[in-house]
């Protein structure tokens, strides 16, 4: 059984989407994306430098896009095989939503759009940011995270969380890390998925009139509590919460495990979630969808995993009955 999942911000580097505009129709794609983005997303996966697209009102729709344009140049005009399950971290979760059916690209775009200006300006008013805490016990991470003052903003599973807060508060959690710990800085401009995060939910909220949620024609997991969405307006409501609200990865494969996916796909800019998953979905296999030379192998990849999906676990999605 396939997973197709899709990753949040953080994972983009300079230049990563140069390869994917040599595959026919990727730049006629992305410039569909960017006319709807109000932003050159072929220039800034291109030449833009490290801080301009670590730029929130940026990194977003790039990372959105990329997915989205890899997606189709692995599939072309094919439908994925509806046992699929989809998946997204946190800005991956629009990304993942448009591969599902539950928005259209045009509404995918539009909404990363709203949400990333809207966060951008949410994480101007405080200097914040995130950290990535690995390793250590689960508890006394917890602990230490809250003692600093801080939220986990992710719990992503294979021994990794993410702290969140403002930068005071990070260095004191970087100066007394928990025992066996390691705390890193990750590459965002903002503390996300905290009620540092909640100005943004208004914008959001303003938009929905605009938008044509739909339900989902594959199974798409929530980030919320890794369970499927029941449907399109559910999706769009849990999709605005989640700006403010935690991300549960962790939730996100144990829901994989339990339903029997057996492989999972990892859209640009990829690396990030198939790490996770080594750690946190043992024996399932993964794969990285980096550049356009890795699509020969990854539509082997689906064709290996797709379909392959256990009676058990089918009617457990169909009911919802899953952990």
């Amino acid at each position: 059984m396939l997973a197709i999942v899709c990753p949040g911000q953080g994972s983009q580097t300079p230049g990563f989407l140069s390869p994917w505009l040599e595959v026919p129709g990727v730049a006629e794609h992305l410039a569909e994306l960017s006319s709807i983005a109000g932003l050159d997303l072929a220039a800034h996966g291109t030449v833009s430098d490290e801080a301009t697209i670590k730029d929130t009102a940026v990194a977003q729709p790039l990372i959105v896009a990329a997915g989205l344009v890899a997606a189709r140049a692995l599939t072309g005009a094919q439908p994925l095989d509806l046992s699929a399950v989809v998946a997204g971290h946190s800005v991956g979760e629009i990304t993942a939503s448009a591969i599902a059916g539950a928005l259209s690209e045009a509404d995918a775009i539009t909404f990363v759009r709203e949400r990333a200006n809207a966060m951008a300006r949410a994480a101007a008013r405080t200097e914040t940011g995130m950290s990535a805490v690995l390793g250590g016990d689960p508890e006394e991470v917890l602990a230490a995270i809250a003692q600093a003052g801080l939220t986990t903003a992710n719990a992503n599973g294979g021994g990794q969380m993410v702290a969140a807060g403002t930068l005071p508060q990070l260095q004191a959690l970087a100066e007394n890390p928990p025992a066996k710990a390691r705390v890193i800085p990750l590459k965002v401009a903002g503390a996300f998925h905290t009620l540092h995060m909640e100005p943004a939910i208004e914008a959001l909220e303003a938009l929905r009139p605009q938008l044509s949620p739909v339900s989902p024609v594959l199974t798409l997991l929530s980030n919320y509590d890794g369970q499927p969405v029941p449907g399109g307006e559910e999706n769009l409501d849990s999709l605005i919460a989640q700006v403010s609200r935690p991300v549960r990865w962790d939730l996100c494969m144990e829901q994989m495990l339990s339903v029997g996916v057996t492989g999972m796909l990892e859209l640009p800019p990829a690396g990030t979630l198939t790490g996770l998953a080594k750690r946190g979905m043992k024996g399932v296999a993964t794969m990285a969808l980096k550049t356009p030379d890795d699509l020969d192998a990854a539509r082997a990849f689906v064709a290996e995993h797709i379909g392959n999906i256990p009676a058990a676990a089918s009617s457990a999605i169909e009911t919802g009955e899953t952990n």
